[in-house]
């Protein structure tokens, strides 16, 4: 009999990694992020794709939507779903240095344009920043990933001009800062808007503008830049829509009325 090739901690949390990367209608073996993993790991498209929906099956956010993962063989991923999913920062960046190693390269190498300016820190304080780096690198491509990488305000594609802006600040809120509906896929003007406060969202999604913006109507750029977005709704997506208890944080802490 020939013996069973029995998944290890580094490849489950790999998946696990993988998992919280893809919306859910792009668990498959089709999919080009599944096969790129299969590969690295030295395993089947269709048992990847498997152990990605048995992590579906774990999740109470798909749960309660109706679908369902893959229930069979479940339970050999929910002590990881159990162990992380609270835990994303954790996760993601231990997930990433495992994944440098698959790649053969170290963590500083797989994320070398996003910490270019760590070289000079030392000990412990190096440590935090490349947590920190790694971890808002991998939030951000989720996010992008998300919007399927579009701002939700303009559809602008162009990947240097988008940001992952968080509803509830990195800094302000360390349990919620990884959590992909504290995510908004912005063009880089409407962050930084966002980010002062001089916009906002309320419960139906439509953009609300600040009095800051409001006073600026009679200049040049308001009605191409602003104007044009008052009352809009963003474009929303399938997976992970902006928390509405988030959106009211912003506006009642945030946004400047």
């Amino acid at each position: 009999m020939a013996k069973r090739n029995l998944w290890t901690r580094d490849e489950y949390i790999l998946v696990l990694n993988l998992y919280y990367k893809l919306p859910f209608g792009r668990l498959s073996s089709s999919t080009k992020e599944v096969q790129e993993l299969a590969k690295l790991l030295g395993r089947t498209v269709n048992a990847v794709a498997l152990r990605l929906v048995n992590f579906a099956a774990c999740d109470p956010y798909i749960l309660a939507t109706g679908r369902h993962g893959m229930a069979s063989g479940a339970k050999t991923c929910q002590p990881y779903w159990e162990e992380f999913n609270d835990n994303r920062e954790a996760l993601l960046f231990e997930s990433e240095q495992i994944l440098a190693k698959y790649q053969n390269k170290t963590i500083e190498e797989k994320f070398k344009d996003s910490l270019k300016d760590v070289r000079e820190l030392q000990g412990a304080d190096r440590i935090r920043e490349v947590k920190t780096r790694v971890n808002q690198s991998i939030f951000r491509s989720i996010i992008i990933s998300n919007y399927s990488g579009k701002c939700a305000l303009t559809g602008i594609d162009v990947p240097e001009l988008l940001v992952a802006s968080h509803i509830k600040p990195w800094a302000m809120d360390v349990k919620e800062r990884l959590n992909p509906e504290n995510g908004i896929c912005l063009s880089s003007l409407y962050d930084a808007a966002f980010d002062k406060g001089l916009i906002g969202f309320d419960q139906n999604y439509n953009v609300v503008l600040s009095h800051r913006i409001l006073e600026q109507e009679t200049k040049d750029y308001y009605d191409k830049y602003f104007g044009s977005i008052d009352h809009v709704q963003l474009m929303l997506p399938e997976e992970h829509k902006p928390n509405k208890t988030f959106l009211e944080w912003h506006m009642d802490t945030i946004f400047q009325r």
